[in-house]
């Protein structure tokens, strides 16, 4: 038998799950955004020219970078996680470290993009 919960949807949107729900979130995101860009390299490959421009747009490449490099790390925190259950008592200061670990690299490749992008 199945767990039935009568959660509305406005009682789901307002729901405020912080840290672990941000991370849910984003790692779903992040998951479409490889979807779209190993989409959009195969259709380079089979030489489909408009896919090139797309994907050489630097707009294009900040968001697929933000979103896949947050899909890696908090795939990483999972795995770990779930390597050791133990660690799951400090999952709290795992997404801490997560954030940390994401803003400072996230930091360092827009830096690298924009320089790249305007020149420098």
């Amino acid at each position: 038998m199945g767990l039935k919960r009568n959660v509305s949807l406005t009682t789901a949107l307002r729901y405020k799950g912080e840290g672990p729900y941000l991370a849910f979130i984003l790692h779903r995101i992040g998951g479409v955004a490889l979807f779209i860009f190993f989409s959009l390299y195969i259709l380079i490959l089979a030489g489909v020219d408009s896919a090139n421009s797309i994907f050489s747009n630097w707009i294009f490449q900040i968001i697929i970078l933000i979103f896949g490099l947050f899909h890696a790390i908090n795939g990483l925190r999972i795995t770990i996680m779930d390597l050791s259950p133990k660690m799951f008592a400090h999952y709290q200061k795992a997404i801490s470290i997560e954030w940390v670990l994401y803003a400072l690299l996230c930091g360092f490749i827009l830096f690298v993009v924009l320089q790249n992008r305007f020149g420098g």
